[in-house]
């Protein structure tokens, strides 16, 4: 609490306070841009899946496999990032995790083989997992200091990064072999991380997570603390519920991130460039969701967000993997994007509200989870049925989330 103390007071008056308040402006800016980068990274590499897929001769449950990879290694470092943010800070683990991203994803398409590409996958999702993990606990620090819900601007520049990212892979699909398009991307990642990395470093996290669930203990009774005991078992289980409708919708994310553009251009015979626009027009629609979030929420409150945007999924997502043409998949697409674009921030910070920080970092692990674990899992469904029925299950899922929301209007934050 100190450091939190001095932060806020700081910001409140006189230069100190410019100061202060500058210094946080600068670490917001950096911490969007590589939140950016992560989406433009990550959608770089799935909209080249259809042409990598060719390249190593896989079977769909083959390319399910190698996509395991990805869970596989993200999974791992997950467990591992939480820390490593606590030993070395959150700011270093996002840099250092920035560059092995960049390094990483130029290596897919330099293999041959459905097993080679699942074990250079395994590399890429440990990057992906420890960024993604690192970035939220800087990001719910930086939340806490400036005393402002901005979290859903986090998000929507992942989005937008992945807009930009699956908008650039388009152009460049026909023109550009995957091994010199995603050595670009390990330029501009690597460029990036040096021109915002030195912000971060220099900067140390405002907010440390652990000083903000000991506040309430110092104004309470010894009974008091027992019955903050007592509750934590109840706040863990609610912060479960809220971290399965973060992986439910997230499951939706990954699915459309890694098999929406093979489902336009293997079942509804797109162009290699409309294919690649499918997930960009998914991304663009999820970033305007997410910039419009704050004003939703205080006219929607968050649980009929959450049901109206689990109902919203469910129904464009039956729409995209069943539309017998490209242009109404493409619309069920954009559906989708909108539905699923508020859910996951809210679900995270409804966990932080009832178990501080460590709520937010298990949800938006469970979250993750959920957005790595759905394209293999597409791929052994696409293998037994077929890819459109497979995809169905981004919308049971979406359902899903819904009804939980609902179920958990009673959790209000304090």
């Amino acid at each position: 609490m100190p450091l939190l103390n001095k932060v806020r007071t700081a910001v409140s008056g006189g230069s100190r306070g410019d100061t202060a308040s500058l210094s946080l402006t600068r670490l917001r800016v950096a911490l969007t841009l590589f939140f950016a980068l992560d989406g433009f990274l990550f959608a770089g590499w799935v909209v080249r899946i259809p042409a990598i897929k060719q390249q190593t001769g896989a079977s769909a449950g083959d390319l399910g496999l190698a996509l395991l990879g990805v869970s596989a290694g993200a999974v791992v470092t997950m467990t591992l990032t939480g820390r490593l943010c606590r030993r070395y800070g959150s700011h270093a683990v996002t840099v250092a995790t920035a560059v092995l991203l960049s390094l990483s994803i130029a290596l897919p398409p330099l293999t041959r083989s459905p097993l080679a590409l699942g074990l250079v996958l395994l590399v890429f999702g440990a990057a992906y997992g420890g960024i993604n993990v690192a970035m939220n606990s800087a990001a719910v620090d930086l939340v806490a200091a400036l005393r402002r819900p901005v979290m859903p601007s986090f998000h929507a520049a992942f989005s937008l990064g992945g807009m930009l990212g699956a908008g650039l892979g388009g152009l460049v699909a026909a023109g550009l072999s995957p091994t010199a398009h995603l050595l670009c991307l390990t330029a501009a990642g690597l460029v990036l991380t040096a021109a915002a990395g030195p912000v971060l470093l220099r900067h140390p996290s405002p907010a440390p997570p652990e000083s903000l669930p000991a506040r309430p203990t110092g104004t309470t009774s010894s009974g008091g603390a027992r019955s903050g005991g007592a509750r934590s078992g109840g706040a863990r289980g609610t912060v479960l519920v809220f971290g399965v409708i973060a992986l439910c919708t997230a499951y939706g994310e990954g699915a459309l991130a890694d098999w929406g553009a093979l489902h336009l251009a293997q079942d509804l015979h797109a162009h290699p460039g409309v294919a690649a626009a499918g997930y960009s027009l998914f991304a663009l629609t999820m970033t305007a969701g997410r910039l419009s979030g704050t004003a939703l929420l205080e006219r929607l409150g968050q649980t009929r967000t959450l049901v109206a945007g689990g109902l919203t999924a469910a129904a464009g997502m039956l729409l995209g993997a069943l539309a017998p043409t490209v242009w109404a998949a493409l619309l069920g697409f954009a559906v989708t994007g909108l539905g699923l674009a508020n859910i996951f921030p809210v679900a995270v910070a409804r966990a932080g509200a009832v178990a501080g920080p460590s709520g937010v970092a298990t949800a938006s692990t469970l979250g993750y989870g959920g957005m790595l674990l759905g394209p293999p899992s597409i791929g052994f469904l696409a293998d037994w049925y077929s890819l459109p029925v497979a995809l169905t299950t981004v919308a049971v899922l979406a359902a899903g989330a819904a009804a939980m929301g609902l179920a958990t209007r009673g959790n209000r934050a304090t």
